[in-house]
Formats: structure tokens, sequence, C-alpha cells
């Protein structure tokens, strides 16, 4: 009697629907036992409960609400929350005993080979099957068992059901596959190879419909693809792919691997983008008969004497074993395509394919700096470009095949270490203003803060084994930015281990080390041991080596002793303005490869604009060195030593091929580097220092409350920028259902389209109201009829950055031209520059230069900026002028003197008078360039 299936857990049913995307966040509380006594200042009994936190980026966030006794409860819990919210129903086809696996993994295998569903399918595995039908003699209607394995996510279920073992060796999926299909009705296998078919043959009119739906290749194609040796001295090599008419695209392959017929090739998981077809493809063992193979696989664990010698770097890559050499190749059939989709695979790829597992690759990759960006050595908001120290965190442990990080952020309410640069509590002992004193040393401060959060860092194996903590003895006043701040440290951690994989084990893994990591040496080598076997070097002599990783030292402060870069052919006037610790720089910059022995010039990469904070590590230091040399406008070269070989290979795109053979000694980078713009991040920090919320944020609120009370529903940003305002409205319950961004910097558009297309998308999946969003590329001085009679329109800390006949401009364009209904102009008060400036102003002396003279303006790129009065002047002329009333207020302080910190004025259109025209501009008039638009957006490239 078959049994009955069981109900899946909540966490059974968000794991069938998101996979490892779900991470749960599980934080242990003390709570009072009933029947204490509350305020009693001596030890009560406590109990010891937990809260889940269930994340699923880019779908939804919950909490429990509650507290429960077990870890596994409160994730259930956040599991079922999640669940609700979503509107999941829970479906129960997924097997829960192998057996019952077996059983359904014969009859899929059977469904692939009936006459009435396979032929007539979309299923990728069609196309496969569309080839050999198109062939004649003993291949028609034959295919390989890998191609189950390539195009059926099921099966691959299926089997992880039946063997968990199954994940991670695709030559066991084939061995479960060929045995199911031993009994699967229907189906016939040979015992002498791989093919599998059905026993009977198909019917005329089935066949012509898979051909029909699935196109036959009419001319040969010619793919690259790249051969990776077994033997880790040899090196990967490009190879070429010639897939004719008729014949199956394993066919080549099996040619380039030595391999006795396309059935014998095996092959991988995808690899790098999931939406890509590019796989390893590797040899199945020589057996004489298939049905050895089951029992050759046991015989080979146990004894470990493998036939086939296991490929470490391609099983490094794919998180599976593979066998003797090994082809990454781009080729197959999906369910989006109906015919064989096929793209290059160079050597380029490959090494970014390495580059991407490394703690700093995808950080690298984002920046599109393979030769120039670094990890960053700290995390503020306000600079940090790219993506989070947490997302890079959980990219880097998924790629090494890791659990989920575990993150702890817990709230601390005693005096304790803060980053940032407040004042220590007057209450505070000596003992208290010492430790304050030492931490002032680095950048931080004790202060008496009950809102302070802490967090803590776990990452485990696959198997939930520990392999490293972290607990830190600071805080922030924020929890995400506790949280960034240990991801950070985490993967500076990971960053320096592997760049020092010939350290000694005895040196690398103290017990507890000073800097609040904790290593678990057995876990730990046992889950980078194949990472060791790529990356690490057995040789002794110098610890600096040239392998997959770079050029490293055991001494982490040899970098920070190198020289200053030697600038040659300086071009350019001194502008006086140079880049400083602490300031963000924009830069252009080219690296070329220098042959010694050939005289040869080869370009790696270049950079049209490139933005990094001055003293974040987040360049490599000669670069640095030779920015803060330079002003705005100058431009020179430096030379630097070749670092490391594989990233000049992961850079060199297709020149990939011709530098494969380079050698460190006989190289060198020649660096062109030119600084466009400093932009001191003074605002930001007084911003941070004074004002609770930022004055960023209280400008946001601002225009949200103007926003709600008008009923607005139509809004438009002039001189949007990077879409810091836009991005901001859509955190707020507004009544807006359009928003529009105008900007003159195609950068600064792109990344506003890049950071409202996430957070559109976000709210989509969250199933929230979502406004439509327009950026438009122009100037804000021209007038485009798309944008006329808006409800709303903003222009904050703009008019500053242009000169004042220009802003004067913008205000006569706006009101007589674009005619919104509000218009809300935000600048700074210079008046309020000696509070701010005074704040900021690091010792006395510059203090009393500072009283001595006029204040500066508050940003090197501001043209002017204007006291209360010079603004309102400005603005009642231009309402006077264009039937506008206008009221002022602010943010920052308060309305007494020197007034606001940022000022507001706010222009309301009064009553037409009859007979004129709603439009006095042609309607055609549409100077701007659509960049980017919501819905059916794409982003646009710089």
């Amino acid at each position: 009697m078959p049994t009955a299936t069981a109900t899946p857990t909540p966490k059974a049913v968000i794991h069938q629907r998101y996979g490892a995307k779900a991470v749960y966040r599980v934080d242990e509380v003390r709570e009072a036992v009933d029947g204490v006594c509350p305020g009693l200042a001596l030890p009560q009994s406590t109990r010891c409960v937990y809260r889940c936190q269930l994340d699923i980026p880019g779908v939804l966030s919950v909490s429990t609400p509650g507290t429960f006794v077990r870890k596994k409860d409160a994730e259930q819990a956040a599991a079922q929350i999640a669940i609700e919210k979503l509107g999941i129903q829970p479906t129960s086809n997924i097997p829960n005993t192998p057996e019952e696996a077996w059983e359904e993994l014969i009859s899929r295998i059977s469904y692939f080979f009936t006459d009435e569903n396979f032929p007539t399918s979309s299923h990728p595995l069609v196309g496969h099957l569309s080839v050999t039908l198109r062939r004649t003699g003993d291949f028609l209607g034959k295919i390989p068992i890998s191609a189950i394995i390539a195009c059926d996510v099921k099966v691959h279920t299926l089997c992880k059901i039946i063997d968990p073992k199954a994940e991670f060796d695709p030559l066991l999926v084939l061995s479960m596959i060929y045995n199911a299909a031993k009994q699967s009705p229907g189906v016939s296998v040979s015992n002498r190879n791989f093919w599998i078919q059905s026993q009977r043959p198909y019917s005329p009119e089935a066949v012509d419909l898979a051909l029909q739906c699935w196109s036959g290749i009419s001319d040969p194609i010619r793919v690259e693809a790249v051969l990776i040796p077994c033997a880790m001295e040899d090196g990967p090599k490009m190879v070429s792919l010639n897939i004719s008419e008729n014949e199956h695209y394993m066919g080549d392959i099996a040619l380039k691997l030595s391999a006795t017929d396309p059935s014998h090739v095996l092959v991988s998981r995808t690899v790098d983008k999931a939406s890509s077809e590019m796989r390893f493809y590797f040899p199945a063992p020589d057996v004489q008969f298939v049905s050895d193979l089951s029992k050759q696989l046991v015989d080979d664990r146990e004894n470990r004497n493998m036939n086939c010698i296991i490929n470490k770097r391609a099983s490094y890559i794919s998180g599976q074993t593979i066998y003797g050499d090994a082809v990454l190749a781009n080729v197959g059939y999906t369910r989006r395509d109906t015919e064989l989709q096929t793209d290059h695979v160079n050597l380029c790829t490959y090494y970014r394919i390495l580059l991407r597992k490394l703690p700093d690759g995808i950080y690298k990759i984002s920046k599109d700096s393979i030769l120039v960006a670094e990890l960053p050595c700290v995390y503020a908001r306000t600079s940090w470009k790219g993506p989070s120290p947490r997302d890079l965190l959980c990219s880097f442990c998924r790629l090494q095949r890791l659990s989920e990080p575990y993150f702890a952020a817990n709230r601390v309410s005693a005096s304790c270490n803060v980053l940032g640069s407040a004042v220590g509590s007057e209450e505070m002992g000596s003992a208290k203003a010492t430790a304050g004193n030492q931490c002032a040393n680095d950048g931080r401060i004790a202060k008496e803060n009950p809102d302070m959060f802490k967090c803590s860092v776990k990452i485990y194996s696959k198997k939930r084994d520990l392999l490293l903590e972290y607990s830190t003895d600071y805080s922030w006043s924020k929890e995400t930015d506790a949280i960034q701040n240990s991801a950070l440290k985490v993967l500076i951690w990971f960053n320096r281990y592997f760049k020092q994989l010939n350290t000694p084990v005895e040196k690398l893994y103290l017990p507890k080390s000073t800097d609040g990591f904790t290593i678990y040496p057995n876990i730990f080598l046992q889950e980078f041991a194949m990472c060791l076997s790529v990356y690490g070097k057995t040789s002794g002599g110098d610890s600096r080596t040239c392998s997959a990783v770079g050029y490293f030292s055991m001494d982490t402060s040899y970098q920070q002793l190198e020289s200053s870069a030697f600038l040659t052919d300086i071009d350019g006037q001194d502008s006086g303005v140079f880049p400083s610790h602490g300031s963000l720089a924009c830069i252009s910059y080219s690296v070329h490869l220098f042959m010694k022995d050939s005289r040869k010039r080869y370009l790696l990469e270049v950079n049209n604009e490139f933005e990094f904070e001055i003293g974040a590590g987040a360049v490599r230091n000669q670069l640095e060195s030779c920015a803060t040399q330079l002003s705005v406008n100058q431009s020179a070269c430096f030379v630097d030593q070749l670092s490391d070989r594989d990233l000049s290979l992961a850079a060199a795109c297709e020149l990939s091929l011709d530098l494969s053979k380079i050698c460190r000694d006989s190289c060198v980078l020649e660096f062109s580097v030119k600084v466009l713009q400093v932009t001191e991040p003074l605002e930001d920090r007084m911003e941070k220092a004074l004002f609770n919320p930022p004055l960023s944020k209280q400008r946001v609120e601002f225009a949200v409350r103007h926003i709600n009370q008008l009923h607005a529903t139509t809004l438009v940003d002039f001189g949007c920028g990077s879409g810091s305002l836009l991005d901001s409205l859509l955190e707020h319950p507004t009544t807006l259902e359009k928003i529009v961004g105008v900007d003159i910097s195609r950068k600064g558009l792109t990344r506003a389209a890049k950071s409202l297309h996430q957070k559109l998308s976000k709210k989509l999946l969250l199933q929230t109201s979502v406004p439509t969003a327009v950026l438009y590329h122009g100037s804000v001085t021209d007038f485009d009829s798309r944008l006329y009679g808006f409800d709303i329109g903003t222009c904050l800390e703009v008019i500053e950055h242009v000169e004042e006949d220009q802003a004067s401009l913008f205000g006569n364009v706006v009101l007589s031209s674009f005619c919104p209904a509000v218009l809300i102009v935000s600048t700074p008060n210079y008046e309020y520059n000696p509070i701010l400036q005074r704040s900021a102003l690091p010792n006395k002396e510059e203090e009393q230069e500072q009283d001595a003279g006029p204040c500066k303006f508050r940003n090197h790129d501001h043209k002017f900026e204007w006291t209360r009065s010079q603004f309102q002047r400005w603005a009642t002329r231009l309402a006077a002028s264009h039937n506008y009333s206008v009221e002022f207020s602010g943010v920052g302080g308060s309305s007494d003197e020197p007034g606001y910190a940022s000022q507001i004025a706010v222009f309301r259109r009064m009553a037409r008078n009859q007979g004129e025209s709603s439009l006095n501009e042609d309607d055609s008039h549409q100077p701007y360039e659509v960049l980017w638009e919501w819905p059916n957006a794409s982003i646009p490239s710089h």
C-alpha cells in the first residue's frame, strides 16, 4: 500500500521556490521568566529564546513578531510568514524518500521518449533529439545520456534525493540515469556505450513536428572554447569546435577530449551566469561494460585510486568532480530558443571566472577595473560604490560552495566603541576616558549611546560546520552599518588569506586572534582543500609568488611600505585642486602591458571615468600615489611591475591568447592617468555630524510633505544627477504616479537608472504601488514639451553648481515654459557655513585662519552660494515675473539667526488669466533624449 505523501514544512516550501537565495538569520536573546520582580536591581531568572529574520534578496524580508524556545521553530515561523505574504500554495510533488525519487526518475526518463508527449514539447532535450532525427543509420534517434543531465533540472533534483553526493558528481548522475533507463518502459540503452533512445520509432507526424519546432544547422558553426588540461603544470589553451550539419555538437568535443564517441562526453552544471549554457565537458571513464560503472564508482571511492585523475581547476570552478581534461564551452539548447545556442569562450572568460571566485573578484569586475580597483579597507555609505560588503561576502560564500554567512546584529546600551566623531560623555570615568582616547587613535571615540549596534559574523560549511567567526568591540549607530562593516572585515580577512596561501598553518590559524577572528583549522582546510590545490604553491624561497591570485607577501605591511610612484610625462597646468585624504577623486586611466624583450605594447584596460576615495585602499597603491601628485586636469604616466599574470589575462579580452605565455619578469605595466575632478566629502561629514537626520534626508522629507499635501501625481526632478531624490521618494508612501528625472550627465543618469530599476523591480515583486519613471538626458535650461504642467518640480542643491546667470535662466525657463503647479528649489545658505566649517576644522590654527577671512563654499564644485537675502531676491523676482507666489523655508537648524543650513523656496502657480494658453510652446518641441523608462526599461550603458 503506498505511503501518504508528507506535507512539506514551511522551510521546505521556501526552499523549493527560492533555494539558496532564502537566508535565515536567527538572533539569540535573553528573556525574563514569568513571576520575577520587574525593576529589581538583582540577578533574576532569564531564559534563552530566539527570533528569526528571513531575507529573500529582491523579493521580501520578514521577521518573527515573537520569540521561540527552539531555533528551528523560529525559522519555520519566519518561513510561514513569508509563504502567507507571497501567497504561495504548498505543493507536495517532490518525493520524500529515495525510493519514491527512484520510481519517479524511471517514470521521468520513460516520459522523455513517449511518442505522445516528448517530441512535441518545448523541452530543450527535443533540440538534441531533432539533430538525431535528421541522421540516418545506427545513430538515428540516439542521444547521449549526458544530454539529459544538461537539459533537465528535475532529473538532477531526483538524483540528489536518491543520493546527496549526486549534487557534486556528474559521473554518479550518469550512472543513476543509465540504471533507471534500463527499468524505464519504452527506453533502450546499450551496455557498451552511453546512448539512449526510444525502443519504438516515432511516428512521421511527431518527427515532422519536432523538426519544425527545432531548426537544424544549415551552415557549419565554429565556436571558440577553452581546453583545461588535467595536469596542473599545463596551462589552459584555446580550441575551436566545428559543428556540422546533422551532427551532434558533442561530436567535435569528443574528438578534442579523445573520447570514444559523443555519448562518452559528460557535462557539468552551468558555470558563471545561470542564464548561459557555459559548461565543462569531460570524458567518461573507459569501462568494458556500462553496468560496471556503479560498482567502479564505489570501489574507487573506497580505495581512493580512481582511474580518471580529478581536474582540480575545472572541479574548483564548477563545484563538481570533473575527471581528466575538460573543455569549457558555451553551447546548448534552451527553452528560450528553437535552435542551438552558441557563444565564444576565450582565455579572458576563463580567467574572469577564476577572478570571480576570489574575495575581491566580484568587486573588481563590478567596477570594470580589474587592474586598478582594490577592495576598500573602510566602508561608508556615502562613498561606497558597487555591491555592498554584505552582498560581496554572500556571493563569495556561494561561489566557494559554503553556507550563507550568518550575521548577528545586536543592540548595545553600555558605553562602547563607536565609529565616528562623537564627543565622549562627561560622566565617563577616567578609565573610560582613557579607553576613549585609545580609540580616537583609530578613528573611533567612546560614546554613551543606547542605540548602538554590534555585528558578529559566522561562516559555515555546506554541512553547517563552523569554520570562521568574527566579533568586534566597535559599534555603529545604524544596524546596516554594523553589518556592512563586519562583512567587510571578513572579506578583507579572506582576501589576505588568499594572498598568503604559503603561510604556515601554525601562523595563520591562531586559536583566538587579536583582531576578533577565530578560525577552526580542520574544517577550514577541509573546505578550502580544492582552492589550495589550485592556487597554493609548495615551492620554497620568496613567499611572493606569481600564482593564479598574484604577487603576494606574507607581511601584510609590504604594500603599505611601497615607494611613491615615479611620474613621467606630466601634462597640464596646476589648477591648485589636489586629491586629499577622504576626498572623492574621479580619474581616467589606461593600462598597457609592455614586453621588454619584444618591445611590444598591448592595451589591457581603459576607463574614462573612475571614482574612488583617497585613503580607503580602493585602488592599487602606485595609482593612488600618482593621483595625489596631480591636480585637476593634469595627467601623467608611471610604470609598475606586473604583479599578477592572471589578472592581466582577465583584463586582456581578445588579447588573452597572445599574452598567455607572458613571464612576469619580462613585462611591466604602463599607466596613463588624468585627474578629472576632486570632490571633498566635507558636506557629507558635516551633515552626519551635526544633523539628525542628515540634510539630504530632511530635504526628501520636505518634498514628500508637499507632494502629499498637494496630492501630486506627477513629479520632475531638474538636475537629478544619480537619482538620489527619485530613489529616496520610492521609500516613502506618496500619491505619485509618475516620476521624471532630467540631467546633463549620462553617467549620473546611468547610475540613476540602475538604482531605480532595482528598487522598482523590488516594489513590483512585493506587489506594491509602482509609479512609471523616465530619465531624460538634456539641459534643464532647454524646454521639452513632455514635461509641461507637472504637479510638482524639484531642484534640490543644483543651482549652485552652475553660474549665477545660468541659475537665473533655469528659473525663467522652468516657470515660463515648464509651468509646474509647484516648484521646490533648495540651495546652501552661505550664512550657515561658519557653523558647519568650525565643526569640521581639525585644529585651532585653522579655526583662527577661518575667522580671519571669508567662509569657503561647501563644495569645490559650487560656483556660488547665496545668503538668505540674495536667494530671496532671486526667487521673488522670478515669481513676480511669471505669475507665481513664493514662500521661504528650509531644513537644518531653524528660521532664527543664521537661518536654515539649506534654504528652500516653494513657488506656487497662481490662477491663469482667462484666454491664456495652457501650453505656450510647440508641444512637438522635444530635445531631450529618453535614456531610460519604466516599465519596458533597459539599463543604459555608460
